[in-house]
């Protein structure tokens, strides 16, 4: 399933790219629709129930769509999730978009882990040697882990980078047994 909403989201990134749709602002619109149909059960039903017509789905839509000034390559997006039988998993949907969007746009995110909270001084700093690393801008947040005694554990897609005491001190243990 995740594979099928992937490739919805990749097909709507196309189509803002192609016709250079503010990338934040269509996040930013798709996540409150996304929110407002996760959010009512009501709406939920009525736009996945096929016993309601096409017609009755898009009118409503389209109301949406006018609160919101969304533009109209993204209601047209939503018709389609509608008319998929897929509107249910528009949340999934979103974030397989952003990830797309930040694929395209060299941005990587980033989860950042320290004992304690980081200067602004240090964050910057961090965030430049690991635009370093990956090659990609980076996005970070940042949380606070009382498990770790010092350093940072960074976790960039799949891959780990750990630079708190406890790793430093696993790697000089195998270093010493082996």
């Amino acid at each position: 399933m995740a594979a099928v909403l992937a490739r919805y989201a990749r097909a709507f990134a196309d189509v803002a790219v192609a016709h250079k749709l503010n990338a934040e602002k269509t996040v930013e619109d798709l996540s409150e629709v996304a929110g407002l149909i996760h959010g009512s059960r009501e709406l939920r039903n009525v736009l996945q129930n096929p016993a309601v017509g096409r017609a009755q789905k898009l009118a409503l839509l389209d109301a949406i769509m006018k609160r919101l000034g969304g533009a109209r390559l993204l209601r047209n997006f939503l018709a389609v999730l509608i008319d998929q039988r897929r509107i249910g998993s528009v949340g999934e949907i979103v974030e397989q978009f952003k990830k797309e969007l930040d694929r395209r746009m060299g941005i990587a995110e980033a989860r950042v882990s320290s004992a304690r909270s980081l200067t602004a001084g240090e964050r910057k700093s961090l965030e430049k040697q690991l635009a370093e690393i990956t090659g990609m801008t980076v996005r970070a947040t940042y949380s606070e882990d009382a498990a770790l005694l010092g350093g940072v554990t960074v976790r960039v897609g799949s891959t780990i980078y750990d630079g708190s005491v406890q790793g430093r001190l696993q790697r000089m243990r195998r270093e010493i047994g082996s």
